[in-house]
């Protein structure tokens, strides 16, 4: 398994020229197809569905305004991946509202890289909880890049979540190929007084057969999983954390948080996540 299209969203956020430029880096490491989409931002339903004149006067100026800026971000898309080097690389601007068009987009493309929306700017194109709405509405796994990230390289030192779900596991699975690449590689099962964690050997012989050499740090802690991930991979020096999205149900997870939104909120390295 490798990666032959990568996705990274292209939008006007501050950060955003750094969440393109570790996608076009990961395109040239594995020579895959890089994908850059902007959206317009505004749902397909909404003016299309509101008549012809009204999508003709009322919406038409606000629509094109909306439309040469997507044009305007996805040019300067092209000139950055072509200053890395990309081989192959196109843009693409998709007339629908961010989450819903990116979702989608993620359907055809191994691996998605958004940028997590600075806390700074609410309004930004798709709200502050796109990465979770893409993570579970889509189709593949996500990379999501921190706003204060500055830096391109990741991959080298990944931290993996583990928990034994059926999230995790796909998590793993799709991190193959840079856990193959890496430096090091420690799988951290982090427990709780309620569920003390336990060592999963058979794990690390899964890896093993992927060639991957994987270290199993095990850690029952009384603080939030999250925090204590975020905490290891400062300890480590990780500049990749990998880990399952959404392990309890939907709707307790969203109502009362957890790992997945703890880390989205307050993540310091890229992470890689799969629902």
């Amino acid at each position: 398994m490798s990666y032959k299209t990568i996705l990274v969203h292209v939008d006007d956020a501050p950060q955003a020229a750094t969440s393109i430029a570790l996608a076009a880096l990961l395109a040239i490491r594995f020579d895959a197809h890089l994908l850059g989409v902007a959206t317009s931002g505004v749902s397909r339903f909404f003016y299309r569905d509101a008549g012809a004149d009204l999508a003709r006067t009322v919406l038409a100026p606000y629509m094109d305004e909306r439309l040469r800026t997507a044009e305007s971000l996805l040019a300067r898309f092209e000139a950055l991946a072509a200053r890395t080097g990309v081989r192959w690389y196109e843009r693409r601007l998709i007339d629908d509202e961010t989450g819903a068009a990116l979702a989608l987009a993620t359907r055809y493309a191994d691996l998605a890289v958004l940028c997590q929306p600075d806390p700074a700017r609410p309004n930004a194109a798709g709200g502050i909880d796109l990465p979770a709405y893409t993570l579970l509405a889509g189709a593949h796994p996500l990379l999501v890049v921190p706003y204060i990230q500055t830096g391109a390289v990741v991959g080298q030192c990944i931290l993996v979540a583990w928990n034994g779900s059926r999230q995790a596991a796909r998590a793993v699975s799709a991190a193959l190929p840079l856990l193959r690449q890496a430096d090091s590689v420690v799988i951290a099962v982090v427990g709780t007084p309620q569920a003390p964690a336990q060592s999963d050997d058979e794990l690390l012989a899964w890896l093993a057969s992927h060639d991957v050499d994987a270290e199993l740090v095990a850690d029952t802690t009384s603080l939030e999983v999250g925090d204590c991930l975020l905490s290891l991979a400062a300890d480590r020096a990780s500049d990749l954390l990998v880990m399952g999205g959404y392990g309890h149900a939907r709707v307790r997870e969203l109502l009362l948080g957890g790992a997945t939104r703890t880390i989205l909120k307050t993540m310091t390295i890229p992470v890689l996540m799969a629902h």
